[in-house]
C-alpha cells in the first residue's frame, strides 16, 4: 500500500503492474532527456545573440525537429501497444471472482463454487483495532491464492463503481446491468487494499476493497472451512 511521502507508484504486486512501473519509468526518461534539451536551447537562446543576415532558412534542422518526435513516439508507442495487450488478454483462469458494487459496499462470489460468497463492509473507526487501517481494512477480505491466473468479473446493482487495486494494476468500472472482465495474477503473499475510484455518491470514499494473498494450500483450507 501506499505511505507517506510516496511520491512514485506503488510496488507491483503482479507482473502486469511491474510493467507498468518500468513503462512509467521508461516514459519518465525520455520526458527528462527532451526537458533538459529543450531548456539548455532555450538558456542558450537566452542568453546569447546568435543572428546572421545571410541566414535566411534551415531545411536541416526543420527536417530533425520533425523527424526527431515522430521517432520518440515510436520509442513510447511501442511498449503501450504491448502493454494494452496484455492488460486484455485473458489467460485460461483458475479461479472466477464476481464483485458487485452497491452503494456503499462491495459484494463477491466465487464462482467456481458452491454458495460461496460475501459482502465486504468498512470496518467502522469506533471498531478499528490497532493492526487495522483506517478506511481501507474490511469486515470479510477477498482471499485469492497467489501465482493463479485470476478472472476477475466486475457489476454494479445501483450506480457506476469501479474496482481498483493500485498494487495490481487493475481498475475496472462497475457499471449496472453489464459485466466487465479483467485478470490478474498476484505475485506475492501478502495484504493487498484498494478502494472504488468512482465518484458514485456521498459514501464513495468507504468502499474500500481488501485482499488477501495466500499459498494455494491456504487457500484449499480457507475454501473448505
Amino acid at each position: 500500500m501506499t505511505t507517506w511521502l510516496n511520491m512514485s507508484l506503488q510496488d507491483g504486486a503482479s507482473p502486469i503492474m511491474e510493467q507498468l512501473v518500468f513503462f512509467h519509468d521508461h516514459v519518465l526518461m525520455i520526458m527528462l532527456m527532451i526537458t533538459t534539451t529543450v531548456s539548455y536551447m532555450m538558456i542558450t537562446l537566452i542568453r546569447n545573440k546568435q543572428t546572421s543576415r545571410f541566414m535566411l532558412e534551415g531545411q536541416m534542422i526543420e527536417t530533425t525537429w520533425t523527424i526527431a518526435p515522430a521517432i520518440i513516439l515510436v520509442f513510447i508507442a511501442m511498449p503501450s501497444l504491448r502493454l494494452l495487450y496484455l492488460m486484455d488478454e485473458v489467460h485460461n483462469p483458475s479461479l472466477t471472482l464476481k464483485a458487485g458494487g452497491h452503494q456503499w459496499y462491495w459484494s463477491y462470489e466465487y464462482s467456481d463454487f458452491t454458495k460461496l460468497e460475501f459482502d465486504s463492509y468498512m470496518i467502522p473507526q469506533e471498531e478499528q483495532q490497532e493492526s487495522t487501517f483506517r478506511l481501507l481494512d474490511t469486515d470479510n477480505r477477498i482471499v485469492l491464492p497467489m501465482n493463479s491466473p485470476i478472472r476477475m468479473i466486475v457489476t454494479a446493482a445501483d450506480v457506476l463503481h469501479s474496482w481498483t487495486i493500485p498494487s495490481l494494476g487493475v481498475k475496472t468500472d462497475a457499471t449496472p446491468g453489464r459485466l466487465n472482465q479483467t485478470s490478474f495474477s498476484i505475485s506475492r503473499p501478502g495484504i493487498l487494499y484498494g478502494q472504488c475510484s468512482e465518484i458514485c455518491g456521498a459514501n464513495h470514499s468507504f468502499m474500500p476493497i481488501t485482499i488477501e494473498s495466500v499459498p494455494a494450500k491456504y487457500f484449499i483450507n480457507w475454501v473448505s472451512k
